[in-house]
């Protein structure tokens, strides 16, 4: 019989956590004193949703991205005919250069962060445009800062949506999750975007999560118009920035169907793998998924290279496997990322993992005619051994139970008698135990 691993506790002290969130606010101040510089006058056609780019803590050596639209809101064509960007921990996706834009017209760029050290950093992108015969510079202020370890743990680190129909709505979950031994306070979650395709719901706030605890929030897009969205949420409190994006696709997008759903495993037991076929098929019009992930690593999808595309009309099974790290009823979802309509489309699983019983074998004999002390078990690979005794010392009992037997094995016992001055009978007639 197996015994659970008992709970742990441990006392934690409090007194960090209002020196960090001092921490915190300095660390946005910082963030509005830079952008305030990159305010731009009234006629300048040039314009960037997000007016600033703000990626918050970001861990040392790993990259965030978030994405940045540049329009002309003038009435005449603007030629960009420079891009310079400062900050040695930012860059921006290569964007050729002179670049034209209509009056109206827009072009969206993405920008990363990969801080080398811990500490605030800040730069800019400033555009060179020309609108008339003079050349005009437009300033884009960037800021972000490296940590060694975010105060609020966000799941996914990125929420991207896929295709979504213009005029239809999708969401998908966002949870925050305290990592760290001290409270921390969520003030509020606002998106930075203007274009309002993104919006957040959950939990009041503000709200105070003790260590370990997390809160489940929801991100909807709405897209109004056809194209790439990108926005972010901020987390007012641990100031951290979580990236979302999504495409408005035409309404004549196809759907994604998965069959069956859900999909239930059954029983399996703990530590081997089991697999399942489900099979993915394109109504309407050809649907094209682009990734795939699972709310729980005992369910994998294996052998699924992306992107691929499924015709109208088609179907393409591939494999889920889940292997139960524990007894009980285990549950995921398994997420599709596509340019269906109805993109994420989701699966839900489940299975049970099941510990078998313990092996073991039971023996019993007839007891000697003759005065005994106690009796000796042997075990042997075959009837004529060799043997090899089980017990430590003499039993007086004539039955013995062997818990030390391996499945798919096959053993075979004798007894002997001893009498008190230590004479050993011969061994029994052995018998034959298959163990399943």
């Amino acid at each position: 019989m197996l015994r659970l691993p008992q709970s742990m506790t441990r006392s934690l002290s409090r007194g960090v956590s209002s020196s960090f969130r001092v921490a915190s606010i300095a660390l946005v101040a910082a963030f509005v004193a830079l952008f305030s510089l990159g305010a731009q006058a009234d006629s300048e056609p040039l314009t960037c949703t997000p007016t600033g780019v703000n990626f918050g803590p970001v861990i040392v050596d790993h990259t965030e991205t978030q994405l940045v639209v540049l329009k002309n809101t003038g009435q005449r064509p603007v030629t960009v005919s420079a891009m310079k960007l400062s900050g040695s921990e930012f860059g921006v996706a290569h964007v050729a250069m002179p670049l034209r834009l209509a009056a109206g017209g827009s072009v969206t760029l993405t920008v990363r962060f990969t801080p080398t050290a811990k500490g605030w950093a800040g730069g800019e992108i400033v555009f060179t445009s020309t609108s008339s015969a003079t050349d005009r510079l437009f300033r884009l202020g960037l800021a972000g800062a490296g940590v060694a370890s975010e105060v609020v743990k966000a799941s996914p680190a990125s929420v991207t949506f896929g295709h979504v129909a213009v005029g239809s709505s999708s969401t998908l979950p966002l949870v925050l999750t305290n990592d760290r031994p001290f409270r921390v306070e969520l003030l509020a979650l606002s998106t930075s975007g203007q274009g309002n395709a993104f919006a957040i719901t959950g939990p009041r706030l503000p709200l105070v999560l003790k260590a370990g605890q997390s809160a489940k929030f929801v991100v909807k897009f709405a897209p109004r118009t056809t194209g790439l969205v990108g926005e972010s949420v901020l987390v007012e409190g641990p100031g951290i920035e979580i990236p979302i994006e999504g495409t408005g696709a035409q309404t004549s997008a196809g759907q994604l169907q998965i069959a069956p759903d859900p999909l239930n495993f059954g029983k399996v037991p703990v530590g081997t793998p089991d697999t399942q076929l489900i099979a993915l098929s394109a109504t309407g019009a050809s649907v094209t998924v682009t990734s795939a992930s699972s709310s729980n690593s005992q369910f994998v999808l294996e052998g699924a290279t992306f992107p691929f595309t499924i015709a109208a009309g088609h179907n393409l099974s591939l494999q889920v496997a889940f292997t139960p790290k524990s007894s009980g009823t285990i549950s995921a979802t398994l997420t599709f990322v596509s340019n269906a309509s109805n993109s994420p489309t989701q699966e839900s699983m489940s299975g049970i993992g099941t510990t078998p019983p313990p092996l073991y074998v039971s023996l019993s004999w007839n007891p000697s005619t003759s005065a005994v002390a106690g009796y000796n078990v042997y075990r042997g690979p075959g009837a004529s051994g060799p043997w090899g005794k089980l017990n430590a010392a003499l039993d007086a009992n004539t039955a013995y139970q062997d818990n030390t037997v391996v499945s798919g094995n096959t053993y075979y016992y004798a007894a002997t008698a001893v009498d008190s001055s230590g004479k050993e009978s011969a061994l029994s007639t052995p018998v034959e135990a298959v163990v399943p």
